[in-house]
């Protein structure tokens, strides 16, 4: 006897989710299980939260792309726990080494002391040299803007200089 997908998923509706994983574990999918065109890809009925009708129709504030998870056989709302501060630095770092090089390092220029503080306090943290931060480092508004500031416009005035701008 062949077993139907109503058979194999009797609740229609389903959530998704890492179940090794602990709760509260964030919903990885939402399923209809009855319309789609190939199961293949969908775990075991087993192994999904089912949903009923009327919270797979609430799309506002249930059956919505992040922000829920599956905790004690329930949906609950849900925020991910922030990355590591490692990671954090890693990604700022990229940026801020970005944002440096257009403002400084393309034009010759040497980027500020507050500048090279905050990139090497950045570097430490992303690379695990600094292991007691408990937040990242900032460069400080005025800092920032006054030096961005200051780089573009000094470089509109070489620009200028040269007949460019």
């Amino acid at each position: 006897m062949t077993q139907t997908v109503k058979d194999l998923y009797p609740a229609r509706y389903y959530a998704g989710y890492d179940t090794t994983a602990a709760q509260p574990t964030p919903v990885t999918a939402w399923y209809d299980t009855w319309e789609m065109s190939s199961l293949s890809a969908v775990p075991p009925a087993s192994n999904l939260l089912p949903i009923s009708a009327e919270d797979w129709q609430n799309t506002t504030n249930f059956r919505k792309p992040t922000g829920k998870a599956v905790q004690n056989g329930g949906i609950v709302d849900y925020t991910p726990p922030p990355a590591p501060l490692s990671t954090q630095a890693y990604y700022a770092l990229q940026q801020a080494a970005t944002t440096s090089w257009a403002e400084y390092g393309m034009f010759g220029e040497t980027p500020p002391a507050a500048w090279q503080t905050y990139l090497s306090a950045l570097r430490a943290i992303s690379n695990g040299t600094d292991t007691l931060s408990t937040r990242l480092p900032t460069l400080g508004t005025e800092q920032s803007v006054a030096t961005a500031g200051s780089a573009a416009s000094t470089s509109m005035q070489n620009a200028a200089e040269q007949g460019g701008a």
